[in-house]
């Protein structure tokens, strides 16, 4: 039976902390772990989830919440409340299902402060993972065969009915997703027709009907020549000798967003190599099932620019296609000669991989997330094998495992800090310290211990990084990247919680850790107001023309974003309240900047465009909250007006809000099919509201939104897993199981908080 370890090391000599592992959280198989019944649970939840799945295609992240309550010996206690048709909601009633709700989100902590949770849903993190292992040998020494039993699970579970697979769990299915997994399946010893119902036949002719791989896009022309099913010279090239270009140039290392350019660093490392893995029998077999002629007569040089239009999010602009060519037929065949081969290719690659190492410590071997991870760990076994650096690598591989329901898959790097940051904040507002207090003190001993204390070692600027000291990452401190609003709710969580006397939630933290918070938060904004994520924005928006990746959007640089603009004005406005004294004139015209940045940015609909949550919604949700904060009021702003407006003309017949992920790529509003809400995007929309003083006008938009909420709770307290909630870079969609809790504890707070309601008393 699996089992969840929390804050644990381990004995392994290659790892390393520097919070001694507070927020990790790995997977573990013990064939002696569970009763009968426990065991019986878990099959019963596995056998739900597939007879389902092509209805609620997240998990509910059941394995996990199984042990957890059983460790905390949860047992709902509060009778369960129905609102009946006609019925009013009394403040009673409204406060019973809150307490439900907020007493199944306290049996969620882990023991370290964190409520573990997965975080994935995009359904191309795990195989390259499968493929660097097989290449390197180290495949059955990391994964035992319930490892594999599980990964398989998860492809078989998340294959779509015409036999290919999305880009993520509810997409459409894509060349790039279908073909990693057709050969991750193949890898884990799946015959070419074999598989849970067909499996890989069904792929396999998805792929072919669709051109085959010559139709990849170019992070899997990548993948494929790393893995000797394609060939280098099918793909464009990444000339490693982009590490030394001179700063003064328009495109250079430091202008580019760091994710970008961390994916795009180990790529260039191996391209620049050639490297290429062990050909073996299954290769050679590859190469004969995923294409449309013979291997040996693809014509390499012209299939470079070929991409399945099921793949293309962002066309390839010709002035790219033109650089690549340039590229192509000039620039590398000089470097790939002597002399150059051995004065600028030689140097660029150890300058390459001196990056690589210097990300790879700063993180702890976890990298920023796992496309980075996997080719990162792959480029250190190509420069040593036996070297320490892959086998740091190695220890860092269960820190990206995640076990459900559903199967085994890889989390983006964990969203602990973001979660428990939320979840704070909906049990503060829900005012309950005698009955949730210990689990307040947890979580501020969490995001107290998960701060970064240090900026990056030495000098970190040369190696393009943005100061982290007194910042807060996604998901735990040894991660090391910083975030600005994750950096900025962490800071509104330790503000909000040394308003509460220290015997109940622990003492409040050094008022210098949360005056280094707030250099991170004002370092991060621009001159247009806005705050980037990770670091400075600033570089033109026309590199964005050099985008290589074709089912990603606006990835090239940083940009600012409402969410952690809004987090950020939130922040700050609570800590000018609490510390007058401190910076109090570069503050108060940080948040005046940052307000009119909203205002500018507010699409003429009234809403605004969510980066990290779908979609409109969301975005909305966040700009509202800030603005209140702002002292921005229906009355005394446009803005607001709008916003509402916005709002309003959303709600469905059952008082909810429901709102599609293809929102998300397609820029639009997209309700979701079959007039059906979703319960995350209402307690958003309903919060908004409530932000915005809906209240005071006519709270029936509330009450009506409320009522679903509550008749939606389940028994034990929790709610009902439904479609996936998260995004990043528009078309790519992420997972947050807690997110049904979290935001229905939350919505349910504000209202018994800020909507009268009348008494049974």
């Amino acid at each position: 039976m699996w089992r969840l370890k929390i804050a644990e090391g381990g004995n392994n000599p290659y790892i390393y902390s520097t919070n001694n592992f507070v927020g990790r959280q790995i997977w573990e198989f013990d064939p002696d772990a569970g009763t009968p019944q426990e065991r019986a649970e878990v099959e019963e939840a596995r056998r739900h989830f597939y007879q389902n799945r092509f209805q609620v295609k997240p998990s509910g992240d059941l394995l996990c919440r199984f042990q957890l309550l059983r460790e905390n010996k949860f047992k709902q206690r509060i009778p369960a409340v129905k609102i009946e048709e006609g019925e009013e909601i009394t403040f009673e009633k409204a406060t019973s299902a809150m307490r439900r709700a907020a007493h199944f989100c306290s049996a969620l902590q882990a023991k370290d402060g964190h409520w573990p949770a997965e975080n994935a849903g995009t359904i191309y993190f795990l195989p390259p993972l499968v493929m660097a292992l097989y290449i390197t040998g180290h495949l059955n020494s990391v994964f035992t065969s319930e490892h594999y039993k599980e990964i398989l699970r998860y492809i078989y579970n998340h294959q779509n009915q015409d036999g290919g697979w999305g880009l993520h769990i509810e997409g459409h299915s894509t060349m790039f997703c279908t073909t990693l997994n057709y050969i991750c399946m193949r890898i884990l010893g799946e015959g070419p027709d074999g598989g849970l119902d067909n499996a890989c036949e069904r792929a396999r002719k998805w792929i072919l009907d669709h051109g085959g791989v010559t139709h990849i896009p170019s992070w899997g022309k990548t993948w494929l020549s790393i893995l000797g099913v394609f060939e280098w010279a099918g793909s464009n090239p990444m000339p490693p000798e982009f590490w030394i270009l001179p700063s003064f140039l328009p495109l250079h290392p430091s202008k580019i967003w760091c994710f970008c350019r961390m994916v795009y660093m180990p790529m260039s490392y191996l391209y620049g190599r050639r490297f290429v893995g062990p050909i073996t029998p299954l290769i050679l077999e590859l190469r004969e099932e995923l294409y449309t002629q013979p291997y040996s007569e693809v014509n390499w040089k012209q299939v470079r620019h070929h991409c399945a239009k099921e793949d293309i999010y962002y066309p390839h602009p010709w002035i790219q296609d033109v650089m690549w060519d340039t590229l192509y037929i000039c620039t590398e065949p000089l470097l790939t000669r002597w002399p150059f081969n051995k004065t600028i290719r030689d140097k660029a690659l150890q300058v390459t991989m001196k990056h690589i190492h210097y990300e790879d410590d700063n993180s702890r071997y976890i990298t920023i997330g796992c496309v980075e991870k996997v080719l990162c760990m792959l480029a250190c076994w190509a420069e040593d094998p036996n070297g320490d650096y892959f086998k740091k690598h190695l220890a860092r591989i269960p820190d990206y495992i995640w076990i459900a329901e559903d199967g085994m898959k890889m989390q983006s790097f964990g969203s602990q800090h973001w979660d428990a940051s939320f979840l704070v904040q909906a049990m503060v507002t829900a005012n309950l310290p005698e009955e949730i207090g210990e689990t307040l003190a947890r979580g501020h001993d969490f995001l107290k211990k998960s701060q970064v204390k240090d900026n990056p070692s030495g000098d970190f600027k040369s190696m393009y990084r943005h100061i982290s000291k007194g910042s807060w990452t996604y998901s735990d401190q040894d991660h090391g990247w910083q975030v600005s609003d994750c950096t900025a709710e962490g800071l509104k969580c330790c503000l909000l919680l040394s308003m509460m006397p220290p015997e109940i939630v622990g003492e409040k933290m050094e008022p210098k850790k949360l005056y280094d918070s707030v250099n991170v938060l004002l370092s991060q904004q621009s001159k247009n107001g806005g705050l980037a994520a990770w670091e400075p924005a600033g570089a033109p928006k026309w590199l964005e023309l050099f985008n290589p990746t074709e089912f990603m959007e606006n990835i090239v640089i940083e940009y600012e974003y409402v969410e952690c603009t809004s987090s950020t004005i939130q922040a700050l406005v609570l800590f000018k309240k609490l510390y007058p004294g401190h910076r109090r004139s570069e503050i108060e015209n940080s948040i005046n900047n940052a307000v009119r940045y909203l205002e500018d940015i507010q699409i003429p609909d009234g809403s605004w465009y969510g980066n990290w949550g779908i979609c409109f919604t969301y975005g909305t949700w966040f700009a509202l909250r800030a603005l209140e904060a702002a002292g921005k009021t229906y009355n005394n702003s446009a803005t607001v007006r709008k916003a509402v407006d916005f709002l309003l003309t959303k709600q469905r017949d059952n008082g909810g809000w429901g709102e599609s992920y293809l929102s998300c790529p397609k820029k639009e509003y997209v309700p979701l099919e079959g007039n059906r809400s979703n319960l995350v995007h209402t307690a958003w929309a309903m919060m908004a509201l409530i932000h915005a003083g809906q209240a005071d006008r006519d709270p029936t938009p509330l009450h009506r939104a409320a009522k679903l909420i509550i008749n939606s709770q389940m028994e034990d307290g929790d709610f009902p897993q439904q479609e996936i909630t998260g995004v990043f870079k528009m078309n790519c969609m992420l997972h947050y199981p807690l997110y049904r809790n979290t935001f229905t504890l939350w919505a349910l707070a504000e209202y018994r908080k800020r909507v009268p309601l009348p008494s049974q008393v």
